[in-house]
């Protein structure tokens, strides 16, 4: 009798233990997604310093001339007119450029949860990837990433702000 309550109380400590190191999940406070470059610094017409991607020289100085955001609606992917704007410069640049590569960030504002913003951001960088294919653009040249709500481009809790925050950013 005393060897199976010694089982018992074996087995009692071990899956106590198992369940003291093994914890549960946690949320982590860092996203878990591919780094792309910060944005477009000081206010530039375009970004050239990307490090993902690897263009020539003249890409990079055919990109600087190009407004290199676009922007969407409150809880939106839909490519407006006016993005459809700017990404048409992309797609003649890139077209003219068969080897040339871009990195497509997507960002929202900080409302909605994490997980959200994350599924929406991925969806407007994807929206955007997708108008370019559409225009001719080989997608394999054509990264996608999402930033959420991690990286505001303005901050504060105005419209105005929540606006230059939803947004897809593109980088060569």
């Amino acid at each position: 009798m005393s060897t199976s309550f010694s089982k018992i109380a074996v087995l009692a400590v071990l899956s106590s233990a198992v369940a003291l190191t093994t914890g549960c999940a946690t949320k982590r406070a860092t996203s878990e997604v591919v780094v792309a470059p910060l944005g477009i610094p000081g206010g530039q017409a375009g970004y050239n310093g990307a490090v993902i991607v690897d263009n020539s020289s003249a890409v990079v100085t055919g990109a600087e001339n190009l407004q290199a955001v676009v922007y969407f609606a409150f809880d939106s992917s839909e490519i407006t007119s006016q993005a459809a704007n700017v990404l048409n410069q992309h797609a003649s640049l890139l077209s003219s450029n068969p080897n040339a590569g871009v990195v497509i960030a997507g960002h929202t504002d900080e409302r909605g949860s994490r997980e959200y913003n994350m599924a929406l951001g991925e969806r407007r960088a994807q929206a955007a990837r997708n108008y370019l294919a559409a225009k001719g653009v080989a997608v394999n040249n054509v990264r996608v990433i999402s930033y959420g709500e991690e990286r505001p481009a303005a901050t504060g809790t105005t419209e105005e702000a929540y606006a230059q925050n939803r947004r897809a950013e593109l980088s060569y």
